[in-house]
Parts: C-alpha cells; sequence; structure tokens
C-alpha cells in the first residue's frame, strides 16, 4: 500500500465564507423564465400532412373506434339488453300489482279526521253563506232532445249560481258544525227525491266556503267538515251510475269501459259537463275530484288523463293555505283509485312546496296582522295537508325512501342546524336497520355522508351527534366502510386548519383510521397502502396537545399500536416524537431540568424501540441518524451514541439491490448518499470515553471495508474520499458547527497532538486505499473510472490538505495529470479548476499554489 505523510490544511471558516459570496449582478433574462412553459414543434407532423389541409396533425385528439368486444363487458350487448329488458318488466309488472290498491299499512283518512277537528278549533264567531237558488223546474217530455235537456240542466245551473243568496252569521263553533251536518243530510235527502240539480248545488256552495279563510285557525276543521260532503256526493254520483249498469247483470270490480253501456256513459257525461260550466275554480275543482272515480265509467285511462289536470289547476289558486288542502284532497282521492300515480302525487308534493314562498308575501302577511295571528301558529295550519301529502307520495316507497332522504337531508344541512340533521339520520337508521335494507343502499347512504361532510367541517359539532357514529357503523361492508373513513378523513385533512386535542374528534378519528389500518392485509396493493397511510398521518399531524408534552407522547404510544401494520404512519409517529423532543427543548429555553432530561429520554426510547420494526432499511437508517441528531440536540449523549452504533451496525445488511417503483435498482447511489450525511454529522459527536479516538469513524469505515460491493463498483473508495473532509475538518482547532452545550472533540481534545496524529495517519492509510485502487484500473476498458476518480482525489487534496507539504503537493500533481491522461477529464471542468486555483493563489497564506499551478498542464481530449 502507498503510504503518504498527511498534513491537514489549516482553515478559517469566516474568512473562506466572506470570500465565497456571489456579488450582485443584474441578469437580463429577456422572454426566458423557468417556469414558463416550452413549446416543442414536432416535425415530422408537418413532413406527414397533407398539402393544403388545415387540420391539426396532433394524433392525441383523434377518435378511436370502439373495442366490440368491450360491450359485453360493460353489458350493452343485445343479449344482455334483452334480459335486463324483460327483467325490468316483470319487475314493473310486480310492482304495479303490488301497489295497485292501498293495504291496511296506509292510515285512511278517517283515522286523521277526529285529530284535526280536536285539534283546531275556535272561539271567534263564523259565518255560512247559502245560495239559496229558485226551485223552478222544467219537466220535458220524453220525446225532448237530448240538446234540449242539457240547455235546461245548464239554466238550472245558471239558476243555482245567480239565485238569491242567506247568510248566516254569527254561529258558534258547535253551531257551523251542526249547519253542515244539515247540509250534509239535505244532500242525501234531496238525491234520495231525485232532485239531484238541487244536490249538486248543495255541493257546489259548501265547496265556496273553502275559499273563506276569515277565521283562518278553524280553515283545517272547515276542510274536514266540507269533504265530507263532497265525499258522500262523489259516493251517490258513483253508486247512481253503476246501478245503471246493473241490468241485467251487475259489473264485475275490476270492469272497463267497455263493460258500461251507453245510458250510463251519458248520465256519466252529463255529470261532467255540469261540473265543468261551474264558473269558480275551487268549487269546480272540487266537485269534479270528488266525482274522479266516475272516469272509469267513460274510458280506461281517464283518470290517468284527470288528476294531472286538476294538479294543474291547482295552481290558479292565489291563498297558500287554500291551496295546500286542495292538492290534499286532491291526493286523497286519487289514492283511493291510482295509488300507483306516483308522478302525481310528486307534483302536488313539488307544487307545495314551491308555493311557500308566498307566505312572506304582501296578502298573507297582511291578513295575519288583520287576524292577529303569529307566523309559527299559521304554519302549524299547514301540518294536516302537508301530513297527508307526504303520506301519499311515502306509501310503499321503501325501493325509494333513502333516495328521498338522500336529497333531504342536503336540504337540513344547508339550512337547519346539528339538531334537525341528528333526526334525519335518526330517521334514516329507522327505515334501513329493519331487514338489514341498508345493504342494497350503501350507495345512497354513502352520498348521505358525503352531503353532511360539505356542510359540516366542524367535526366537534360533527361528532357531537348522537345519531352520526351509529349512521357509520351501517357501513358494514368492509370495502364500502373504508371508502366511507376515507371520505371523512380527507374531509378533515382538508378542512380542519388548527391542529385538535378534543377527545371526542380523537376517539371518533382514532375508530375511523383504525378501521382503515385494519381493511390493510398480505394481499393489499401498494398504492392502497400508501393511499391509506397518507389519510392517517394527516391525522396524526393535526393532533397537538399543546405543552401537554407527556400526553403527545402517550397518544404517539397508543397510535403505534393501533397502527402498527403501517410502516408509513410508524415513521410518521417516529418523526412526530423527535419533532416533540425539539419542540421541548424550544419550550424549555434550552434549560434541561431532570423532568425534561427524563422525557427527552423517553422520546428517544421510543425511537430506539421503534426503529428496527421497520422493514425498509434505508428508512431504518436514516431515522437512527435522525433520531441520533435529536439526542445530541437535547444533550442526551449516551442515546445518541446508541443510534450512531444502531446505523452503523445496520449497514452490512443493506442488500446490493432494492425495488424502488416497482423496479429493481443498485442500492449503492442510496448508500452512498446516506454514508456522507452520516460522515457530516460525526464532527459534532463527541468520542465516547471507554470507546477509543475516532471509534465511530473506524467502525464506519470497518464496515465499509468488510461490505460486498460490486465487483465493478467504485462506492467503497469513493466513501474513503468522502471520509477525508471529515478528518480533516476534526483537525481544526475550532469546528465548522457545533452543537449548543455539547462539546465535540475539539472540546474533549483541545487540539492535542496525539489526537491530531491519529487523524494524520487514518487519512495516510485511506489515500493508500485510494491509490492502490486506482492502480487496479490501469486497464483501457476501466481508464474512464480512473480519471473520475483521480481527479476527486485531487479536489479533496486541493480543498483540504497542506499542499504545502511537498510529498502532498507532487501527489495532487500526479492525481490531476492521471485524470488528464488519455483525456478522460472534461475540459470544461478542468479550466474552472484552474482558474479557481489560480484564483486562491492570490491569497498569501495560499501562495505555493502559484508553483503548482505552473505544473498542472491542460489536455485536450484526443
Amino acid at each position: 500500500m502507498v503510504s503518504v505523510p498527511w498534513h491537514s490544511r489549516v482553515r478559517h471558516y469566516e474568512a473562506e465564507l466572506r470570500s465565497c459570496r456571489a456579488a450582485v449582478a443584474s441578469v437580463d433574462f429577456g422572454d426566458y423564465h423557468p417556469l414558463k412553459p416550452i413549446t416543442v414543434l414536432d416535425s415530422r407532423s408537418r413532413r406527414g400532412g397533407r398539402k393544403g389541409s388545415t387540420s391539426s396533425s396532433s394524433s392525441s385528439s383523434s377518435s378511436v373506434a370502439p373495442d366490440p368486444l368491450s360491450s359485453l363487458l360493460e353489458g350493452t350487448d343485445p343479449l344482455s339488453l334483452f334480459a335486463a329488458a324483460a327483467e325490468a318488466a316483470e319487475l314493473g309488472r310486480r310492482r304495479r300489482e303490488r301497489e295497485e290498491e292501498v293495504g291496511l299499512d296506509f292510515e285512511p283518512w278517517a283515522a286523521k279526521r277526529g285529530e284535526i277537528l280536536a285539534r283546531f278549533t275556535t272561539t271567534e264567531k263564523l259565518s255560512i253563506n247559502l245560495f239559496m237558488g229558485s226551485d223552478k223546474s222544467k219537466a220535458s217530455s220524453p220525446s225532448s232532445a237530448v240538446s234540449e235537456k242539457v240547455r235546461t240542466r245548464l239554466e238550472e245551473l245558471d239558476d243555482l249560481e245567480e239565485g238569491s243568496q242567506r247568510e248566516m252569521m254569527n254561529l258558534s263553533q258547535q253551531d257551523y258544525v251542526n249547519r253542515i251536518e244539515d247540509l250534509n243530510q239535505s244532500l242525501k235527502e234531496a238525491w234520495s227525491s231525485d232532485q239531484k240539480v238541487k244536490a249538486l248545488k248543495i255541493v257546489i256552495q259548501c265547496s265556496k266556503l273553502l275559499s273563506d279563510t276569515s277565521v283562518i285557525q278553524f280553515y283545517p276543521s272547515k276542510f274536514v267538515l266540507i269533504t265530507d260532503i263532497l265525499d258522500t256526493f262523489g259516493q251517490l254520483v258513483y253508486d247512481r251510475i253503476w246501478s245503471m249498469c246493473s241490468d241485467p247483470h251487475s259489473l264485475p270490480d275490476t270492469f272497463s269501459a267497455e263493460d258500461v253501456n251507453d245510458t250510463a256513459k251519458e248520465t256519466c257525461l252529463n255529470w261532467f259537463f255540469k261540473i265543468a260550466s261551474i264558473r269558480e275554480l275551487i268549487p269546480r275543482l272540487y266537485v269534479e275530484a270528488a266525482i274522479l272515480k266516475c272516469n272509469r265509467f267513460l274510458n280506461n285511462s281517464g283518470i290517468q288523463e284527470t288528476v294531472p289536470r286538476l294538479t294543474a289547476m291547482v295552481r290558479g289558486i292565489g291563498d297558500p293555505l287554500v291551496a295546500v288542502y286542495a292538492r290534499a284532497y286532491l291526493c286523497r282521492v286519487g289514492m283511493e283509485v291510482t295509488p300507483h300515480l306516483k308522478d302525481s302525487l310528486n307534483k302536488n308534493f313539488f307544487d307545495l312546496l314551491a308555493s311557500f314562498r308566498q307566505i312572506h308575501g304582501d296578502a298573507v302577511q297582511n291578513q295575519l296582522v288583520l287576524q292577529r295571528v303569529e307566523v309559527p301558529v299559521y304554519l302549524t295550519l299547514y301540518s294536516p295537508a302537508i301530513h297527508w301529502i307526504l303520506q301519499c307520495v311515502a306509501y310503499r316507497a321503501s325501493d325509494d325512501y333513502i333516495t328521498c332522504a338522500e336529497i333531504w337531508v342536503e336540504f337540513t344541512c344547508r339550512h337547519f342546524t346539528k339538531r334537525e340533521v341528528n333526526t334525519v339520520l335518526a330517521d334514516i337508521i329507522k327505515h334501513m336497520t329493519p331487514d338489514r335494507a341498508f345493504e342494497d343502499a350503501y350507495t345512497e347512504l354513502h352520498s348521505v355522508m358525503m352531503k353532511i361532510l360539505t356542510y359540516f367541517h366542524n367535526f366537534s359539532v360533527l361528532f357531537s351527534m348522537e345519531k352520526f357514529l351509529p349512521f357509520l357503523d351501517m357501513f358494514q361492508k368492509d370495502s364500502v366502510r373504508v371508502e366511507v373513513c376515507k371520505s371523512i378523513m380527507e374531509v378533515f385533512i382538508k378542512h380542519q386548519q388548527e391542529s385538535t386535542r378534543d377527545p371526542v374528534i380523537l376517539n371518533a378519528l382514532l375508530h375511523v383510521c383504525k378501521t382503515m389500518h385494519d381493511s390493510v392485509n398480505a394481499l393489499t396493493v401498494e398504492d392502497e397502502k400508501r393511499s391509506v397511510s397518507l389519510l392517517i398521518n394527516g391525522f396524526i399531524r393535526m393532533v397537538s396537545f399543546g405543552r401537554d408534552f407527556e400526553q403527545q407522547l402517550s397518544f404517539c404510544v397508543e397510535a403505534r399500536a393501533t397502527f402498527c401494520n403501517l410502516e408509513p404512519v410508524i415513521i410518521q409517529l417516529i418523526h412526530t416524537v423527535n419533532q416533540l423532543a425539539i419542540e421541548t427543548r424550544r419550550v424549555m429555553g434550552g434549560s434541561h431540568s431532570r423532568k425534561t432530561a427524563a422525557f427527552v429520554r423517553a422520546c428517544a426510547a421510543y425511537c430506539f424501540i421503534t426503529i428496527p420494526s421497520i422493514s425498509n432499511i434505508f428508512s431504518r437508517l436514516h431515522l437512527y441518524l435522525l433520531s441520533g441528531k435529536v439526542a445530541l440536540a437535547n444533550q442526551c449523549l449516551s442515546q445518541a451514541d446508541a443510534f450512531m452504533k444502531a446505523a452503523v451496525s445496520v449497514l452490512p445488511e443493506v442488500p446490493r439491490t432494492i425495488v424502488v417503483e416497482g423496479k429493481q435498482r443498485s442500492s449503492e447511489s442510496f448508500l452512498l448518499e446516506f454514508i456522507s450525511s452520516f460522515l457530516s454529522t460525526l464532527l459534532v459527536v463527541p468520542d465516547h470515553p471507554e470507546q477509543g479516538v475516532l471509534y465511530l469513524v473506524r467502525g464506519l469505515l470497518n464496515m465499509v471495508q468488510d461490505y460486498t460491493w460490486e465487483d465493478s463498483s467504485d462506492a467503497k473508495v469513493r466513501v474513503y474520499i468522502s471520509a477525508l473532509p471529515l478528518l480533516a475538518a476534526m483537525s481544526q482547532e475550532s469546528y465548522l458547527y457545533t452543537i449548543l452545550n455539547v462539546d465535540s472533540n475539539e472540546t474533549l481534545y483541545g487540539g492535542d497532538p496525539k489526537f491530531v496524529a491519529e487523524i494524520s495517519r487514518l487519512c495516510e492509510t485511506l489515500i493508500g486505499q485510494v491509490l492502490d485502487h486506482l492502480k487496479t484500473l490501469g486497464r483501457e476498458e476501466v481508464m474512464h473510472r480512473q480519471g473520475s476518480l483521480a481527479f476527486s482525489l485531487f479536489s479533496c487534496l486541493l480543498a483540504h490538505a497542506d499542499l504545502r507539504n511537498n510529498k502532498l503537493n507532487q501527489l495532487a500533481v500526479n492525481l490531476w495529470n492521471l485524470s488528464h491522461k488519455n483525456g478522460q477529464c472534461d475540459t470544461r471542468i478542468s479550466v474552472r479548476t484552474l482558474e479557481h486555483i489560480k484564483s486562491q493563489a492570490q491569497h498569501s497564506e495560499l501562495s505555493h499554489l502559484s508553483d503548482m499551478l505552473l505544473r498542472l498542464s491542460l489536455q485536450s481530449r484526443a
């Protein structure tokens, strides 16, 4: 081995720093900017274009013909479509059969009648306007034409609306009820005595009472009483026409219009003509709705055509209270005859929502002021009608409940508080729990969760909802549950502005994160592990207990046990604990009380115990180094020493190849990077009193010596070259950098000649190893490696060796010449190096470089 005596160059770091500062100069970049996008023109596209063509030559925008086989996977092939259509038709048929009649599970109107009458009462005086039309009747001969009959009946109807009027005033509520019951009885008597026109008069005048809101608190009860009369009239008309069809045989229950004779049809049509002639909207609407079922006698689709028309007619009613009860009556008669016509029910409901804006209009507000009724009291008048409409809409809609709830929860979140949202969640749980219905509605339930998360970013409020976590528990399918938990964590990380120590949030999110963690197994792909780890790490970074450092460490201990299967999370926890130790030192102002020292040692112990569980060896090495630095900064020398020795002991385990982004790569570059970082740290690590001089440096170099490097690798000697700057820095009287309150070797040895001599001997050994290796690279095929290593060693000697020593000076010249042998060195780098030497030689303490510069020749490449 070649032996060259080593003498470190004496360094004056502050003076060197001042001399190396760059001068300020203005630079005109013109249009250049590092972030400006670069435009690249593809010349091939120009050559390949057709002459005269103005279309783009880019192929990225061209359409691609669809793959005919891909339709099989998408379910769009003819057989799949046919099967799906058949299945849909069968499901539709079954559903229609199920919905054709209202079952016992539908609460009838009769059950609500008594409650409404008992609830909506009044002490004010009421009035009834009675229209007493003349009783003149015009008999017609049996031979009268049909047109004359129609004209006669229309005249009677005109007489009805133009007749004398009598108003009954100052009626008590009971008197009013009695009078309405009398009218109901009069209706029956008139019908039984074949006074059909009089019966219609009674119905019309009763219907007109529904436009009167002079005593507004009583309106719901008035509606109940009047619609009793309408129901009676509708049943009488239906029974009359039914009886006309019973000769000679009665109609079956499932009859069609073809089974009805012409006489019955004419009578039925007459009734509809009479009703259509009523001038006022409200009585015309109510009376036609009352005989809605009679459309069955005329044609099979009559009811389906009439209900949407009547629904549209309600929009012409100006008073929102009158309109909502008209809609309720239309829904009621519609449910009796066509419960499957959900479209009309839905239209009534949405029209109801649209009419609510009228409540704040001047007409309604003036009426409330006049009657001295408060808005909250007024709104309660709507409840019977709304409740009935909602019951009709929701009937047998359990395949559709969650779809409605999915929409309504957004309305609740946007306009109400957590109490109302909690009520909605409770209702969803109530409906979806029986028979595990939630298993078929995960998509809708997830949508409900996302709508809540969209409007509630305060997680203290969110988790204080009693039903939020029970709602989360409904997601029992693992894959769906994990996706929901991801959604929660994504919103938390995005919107949580400040760190938290709220126990409600911490406990809930620990549960959420544990759910994600527990879904990871041996078959989980790396992307999924990475995604889950990022979310959990985001949560960990948002947890802070302020100056309660012990509580923070306890949280990290719990998290380590909870998330033990995710290595990125364990790494994050180690970083968090190291940061905690640094924060402790900062808050304590550098003081090191017993309690602080004990806590810092506890943090170091946490890291020292946890790091070995990490499988990625380079993550392990860097964490050992980081934890050692933190321990050193906190004056925990024995702990720092333990971390450094642990790192050195792990180095032999580094494999020659590692997997990076799914590909096998050599580990040498990563190992060299770590060793360089490790060497820079060793400058401030004091020697252990029982381990000898430079024991950590020697241990590292011994590991490098024994490590199995690749056959064609120069990594080992590059480590030796990297160690020379460290050893040169260690021989200085004042180190380049130190740690506060930590005595480095500069203080321990105080420039002891024995210590400096030991450094020199070690440097001589390393240089000898490098020179020996350079001799083995004399073959032509590896001369480029020889030149590169020679130039690296030359640069090291130039920066750190005392080149006033003749042997070192001559060695530097020889290395320069070797690196330029056969033109192996980059000429530009060589020129800049010579310029640097010339600049350095201007300093008096480096004037000897001028002589060396004369012996450095610049060779061009052959």
